[in-house]
């Protein structure tokens, strides 16, 4: 493997299109002076909001105008340093952005306190006012939500601390994308291979079984190497999570994550006794996988080990027409945007360099491109992730060109289903074309990849983090070691006896995903893939001439209603666990489909 680029060496083409959103880090720095500027004038609407439906549609106006700003202002470094750690002019800009969000939401949160002091009949009656008619749903869901809304004064002060507080985070992601450090994989003749977070996941894939068990072994040490440090900023998240929803009056962390938009807690627990009632499908691909792969033996570096070594290598252009083709099915105006956006926008920042994040994401705001940021491999796993996050992105992107402003967001429930649809729409298109046995192994490779992401390690993490915080809110203690040994025995359990563990190694896996700053996140990955499936089924099934359309709808519905309806409408119902087996038996399907070509 070559030396990793540093990002001055790599095309412009192939980074995402910075400026667009600013021609330069000086007008970046402009700007943020001039909303800077603009913060006090929010002071000119508090204690006024109770004058009349002409005031309030002003706030929103001037709330919505300046917000826009702010979250521009935010996106931009947290972009560029997630491309490019190293650059230390980044690094500043990005403490600046975080300060004006926390300042801007901290002046800004006497308003919902204020309209919850209103008489109700009288706020609802103004939203027959064509300026308020839209914040209809707004105003239900704040109305809803009114017993958990505090004090003006005690949300200004939460609203402050959301930037000290945030910066767990951003600990972190310091130590995990810029200070720690990995030994070089060694592969089979002795030979370093280097590793870091952007090259990580192509040497786990290796054909060459030593690269892959020093590359999986190097890398859980350095995270061992610094589990302490990893445990405290995670434990200090779980109790600030802890110390909020007790302030809100909420049961639990759980219940304080989930109600905010309406989701029943019964629909986490429902995918972990689904997930937990079909681990015995997991102990099953392990042995067909280890028959696959010829081993006595299978370890937990032998997970993405290549069914095949005929895995079609593709380019970035290639990849991107792929994934085209297999969007067919929802109209050439949602294939042209998303090849234009690939192709020409530049919304995708895929080269692999030095200091660039592990992971992929898509990250945008309401007036810039719904941009991605991933290290392209030029395999059908890189193809496959490039065709998530343009699920994700397509998703923005429609939600933003037909919804206002207070609307444009949508929940993190909802937040994996497009990306997975996308996934499994190409592979269905994939599997059903005239390949050989080569190209059906790299992609049953592709899924299983993809499944075991969302499937297994999500819903095992979601277990981890319900434990972490169960204890939490019991003031049990709660120590790295603690961490590790509850991780590990839920890795055990899924593993079986068709896995031989490195339970050291395994246990510290916690600290390895960022996803869990963001409390029970990690389950939705696993009821979005449940609710792609299902929709992209039905469209696949072609018995349906609505499908297509339903489905479109919850690309544009953003948060303008509740993410269970807006599923519900789409054609699936997430209150139960159906979608959840429906998708379970798509992974029995695989594993059939691999055994058959063995």
């Amino acid at each position: 493997m070559p030396a990793v680029p540093t990002r001055a060496e790599i095309p412009t083409e192939s980074t995402w299109n910075h400026e667009s959103v600013f021609p330069s880090f000086a007008a970046w720095r402009e700007e943020y002076q001039a909303a800077m500027a603009n913060l006090p004038e929010i002071d000119n609407f508090r204690g006024t909001l109770s004058q009349g439906s002409d005031r309030l549609a002003e706030w929103f106006d001037f709330y919505q105008a300046l917000a826009r700003r702010v979250w521009t202002l935010y996106m931009y470094p947290v972009m560029w340093q997630a491309c490019d750690g190293a650059n230390e002019a980044i690094k500043g800009m990005v403490g600046q952005a975080q300060g004006l969000a926390g300042q801007f939401m901290a002046a800004a949160a006497f308003a919902e306190p204020e309209l919850l002091a209103l008489d109700e009949e009288v706020l609802l009656s103004w939203l027959g006012e064509d300026s308020l008619k839209i914040y209809q749903q707004h105003i239900d869901d704040l109305l809803r939500k009114k017993k958990h809304v505090l004090s003006g004064e005690v949300e200004s002060v939460l609203g402050l601390l959301s930037d000290p507080l945030g910066r767990i985070e951003s600990i972190r992601s310091a130590l995990n994308d810029m200070d720690l450090k990995f030994e070089p994989a060694d592969d089979s003749d002795g030979a370093p291979q280097p590793l870091v977070q952007s090259t990580v996941n192509k040497l786990l894939a290796s054909s060459d079984r030593e690269t892959r068990k020093s590359a999986w072994r190097n890398y859980a040490d350095s995270y061992l190497k610094f589990q302490n440090t990893f445990a405290t900023t995670y434990l200090a998240s779980v109790k600030r999570n802890v110390v909020m929803a007790r302030l809100r009056g909420y049961e639990s962390v759980l219940h304080a994550k989930l109600s905010p938009n309406n989701i029943p807690v019964e629909v986490f627990h429902n995918l972990i006794d689904t997930y937990k009632k079909h681990i015995p499908t997991w102990h099953r691909y392990w042995d067909v996988r280890r028959r696959a792969l010829g081993y006595e033996t299978l370890h937990p570096w032998d997970i993405w080990a290549p069914l095949t070594t005929d895995d079609p290598e593709l380019s970035y252009a290639e990849a991107v027409e792929m994934i085209a083709a297999g969007m067919a099915p929802l109209g050439m105006d949602y294939v042209a945007t998303m090849r234009r956006g690939c192709l020409e926008e530049r919304w995708v920042d895929y080269a692999i360099n030095e200091g660039k994040s592990e992971g992929a994401f898509s990250f945008g705001t309401y007036d810039s491109h719904p941009f991605i940021m991933m290290s392209f491999d030029g395999n059908l796993s890189s193809m496959s992730t490039l065709a998530h996050e343009l699920g994700h992105s397509m998703h923005s992107h429609y939600t933003r060109a037909h919804q206002p402003f207070h609307y444009s967001n949508y929940s993190m429930f909802v937040a994996e289903v497009a990306s997975n649809f996308n996934q499994a729409m190409v592979r269905a298109h994939l599997f059903a074309g005239e390949n050989g046995r080569d190209f059906q192994l790299a992609l049953i490779q592709e899924a299983m990849d993809n499944i075991h992401r969302y499937f297994f390690i999500m819903p095992t993490l979601a277990r981890f983090e319900f434990e972490a915080h169960t204890r939490m809110e019991n003031n049990e203690p709660l120590t790295p070691e603690t961490l590790n040994e509850i991780m590990s025995g839920f890795y055990a359990e899924g593993y079986g006896e068709t896995m031989s563990d490195d339970r050291r190694r395994t246990g510290i896996t916690w600290a390895q995903f960022g996803h869990l700053y963001e409390a029970y996140y990690t389950f939705q990955y696993a009821t979005g893939i449940s609710a792609a499936h299902a929709l992209a089924n039905a469209i696949l099934a072609d018995e349906d001439p609505e499908a297509v359309d339903r489905y479109r709808a919850f690309l544009r519905a953003g948060s303008s209603d509740y993410s269970i309806p807006v599923l519900k409408a789409a054609g699936v119902d997430m209150s139960t666990p159906l979608a959840v087996e429906e998708t379970f038996k798509v992974l029995e399907g695989l594993v059939d489909r691999l055994e058959g070509l063995l």
